[in-house]
Parts: C-alpha cells; sequence; structure tokens
C-alpha cells in the first residue's frame, strides 16, 4: 500500500479514522473527509501525532453529488491520483418503522447509500485508471434485517447489492471491489444514531466495553484489501448469524428480536409485552 493514494468519507472518528490510521502508517497517501470541520482538524492532529504525515482533509457532505467530486478532484490536486476509495461514511438509527418519520429513512439512504454512488461515480475513473479498489463498509445489518432498524437494514442491502453488480461490472477492468461487513464495533455510530422525529440518540443502547475496537477492524479491512477480497464478515457472532439466516431465516427472527430487545429502552420490549 506505499504511496498508493487512499479516500476515506466519513474518515474523522470510528472505524474511518482508525482506517485512516492503518493505512497512513503503511505508507499511503490519505484523504479524509466529513462534514465538521473542526473535527477533521482534530482528526488531522490526532493522526499527523501517530505517525501519518502525508494526509489532506475535506469538508463535504457525501449526500450531495457535487461535494463528492469536488472531493476527488482534492485529492487528484493533492496527491496527483485515486487509488483506493473507502465508502465508510454513515449513520444508523433505532425507532419501530410504525412510530418513524420517513425523512429519517430518506436520510440514511441519503448518506449510507447514495453516498457510496456518489464517491464511487467521482473516484471511478481514476480507480480504473490505476486498477485501483473499491471498498464499502456494509454490517451485518445488510444480509440480515435488524428490528427497529429498518431504515439502516435497508440502506445496507441496497449497498451490498450495488456494490455486488459494480465488481460483476468491472470484472474484466482491474479493479478490486470489497464489501466489508463489521459485527457491532465500538465506534461513535450508536451515540448518533437517529431516533424516531431524526434526533440524535446521544447514548448508545449496547455496551461498547465487549465489542471489536475499529482500530482492530480497520486491521482486517486492510489486510482484506491487500489480498483482494471480495467479502469480509468480521466477528464470530456476525459470522454465525449471516450462516443461520441462510438456513434459519423463522428462527432467526425469534433470535434477533429477542437478542435486540435486550438493549436499554429498546422499543421491541413494547412489541411482545
Amino acid at each position: 500500500m506505499k504511496d498508493k493514494v487512499v479516500v476515506i468519507t466519513g474518515g474523522s472518528s470510528g472505524i474511518g479514522k482508525a482506517l485512516a490510521e492503518v493505512f497512513g502508517l503503511s505508507g499511503s497517501k490519505i484523504l479524509i473527509s466529513g462534514r465538521d470541520e473542526n473535527t477533521l482538524l482534530e482528526a488531522a492532529k490526532e493522526l499527523k501525532n501517530s505517525g501519518v504525515n502525508d494526509l489532506a482533509i475535506f469538508q463535504g457532505d457525501v449526500s450531495k453529488e457535487e461535494d463528492n467530486l469536488k472531493m476527488a478532484d482534492y485529492a487528484i490536486q493533492s496527491f496527483g491520483r485515486i487509488d483506493i476509495l473507502i465508502n465508510n461514511a454513515g449513520i444508523s438509527m433505532r425507532a419501530l418503522f410504525e412510530d418513524l418519520d420517513l425523512s429519517v429513512i430518506r436520510k440514511l439512504m441519503d448518506i449510507n447509500f447514495f453516498g457510496a454512488v456518489y464517491a464511487t461515480k467521482a473516484c471511478l475513473p481514476e480507480i480504473k485508471k490505476n486498477k485501483g479498489s473499491i471498498i464499502g463498509i456494509s454490517s451485518i445489518a445488510g444480509f440480515r434485517g435488524l428490528p427497529a432498524r429498518t431504515g439502516y437494514s435497508a440502506s445496507k442491502f441496497a449497498l451490498q447489492g450495488f456494490l455486488e453488480a459494480l465488481r460483476t461490472e468491472l470484472l474484466y477492468d482491474g479493479v478490486h471491489v470489497l464489501t466489508a461487513c463489521p459485527g457491532f464495533t465500538a465506534s461513535n455510530i450508536r451515540k448518533h444514531s437517529l431516533t424516531k422525529d431524526g434526533s440524535s440518540q446521544k447514548e448508545s443502547p449496547r455496551n461498547e466495553d465487549k465489542m471489536m475496537s475499529a482500530e482492530t477492524c480497520a486491521k482486517y479491512i486492510y489486510k482484506a484489501t491487500r489480498k483482494k477480497k471480495k467479502f469480509l464478515v468480521l466477528t464470530s457472532q456476525g459470522v454465525l448469524t449471516v450462516w443461520l439466516n441462510k438456513f434459519f431465516p423463522g428462527w432467526m427472527d425469534k433470535m434477533v428480536f429477542n437478542a435486540l430487545a435486550k438493549e436499554t429502552d429498546s422499543e421491541l420490549k413494547k412489541v411482545n409485552g
């Protein structure tokens, strides 16, 4: 990965920042994007302190097509090329569908799905030219729909369909496409998760101390990129969930419901009394 130019959307925190560090310390040149300038500047400071020297930041909204075009142009201006795009920007939600304002689902699709579509479209000419990689950070929720997370699950299913179709289209162009599916990972995504009216959840409903760290997750994704893997499913729980859901979907409905009903203030508790 030495001297490869890596563009990471949503790169100012969580898995995105961890990816910037692991690729950067391996000799890659990094551009991280995000909506909040202060968060980007703080992330850049931390990354440089950790030894990531070839680093640029871009403030923009991944859900806007024009911002993604500007991001790709800025990466080329900064480093002369683009080799790898990591579609990491994402947001989650937690609410029963019947209570949910539909604007929440639209927002999730705009960021989680269309954000990846726009960024990929903007970077694709460079990636094809350099026979690089397109990476999508999906989720186990892209294999198994999660109750009280209908919008999140739908966006990840859509992302995985997009990546699979794209991987097949680019089969003979020398472009590597990876769909990476972390299980529950300790990051700030649950703290910024949207509630039924679109406001932020603020606190994670799960105990994150026992989850895979963002740094460990990033190392697995880095290795999968080097090996040009097509799929990466992380954590034993994640692998088991995908396998069991394929063969025992009805039984998994009950298992997943019961597991998520144990979350703090879970709306599912109201459903089964």
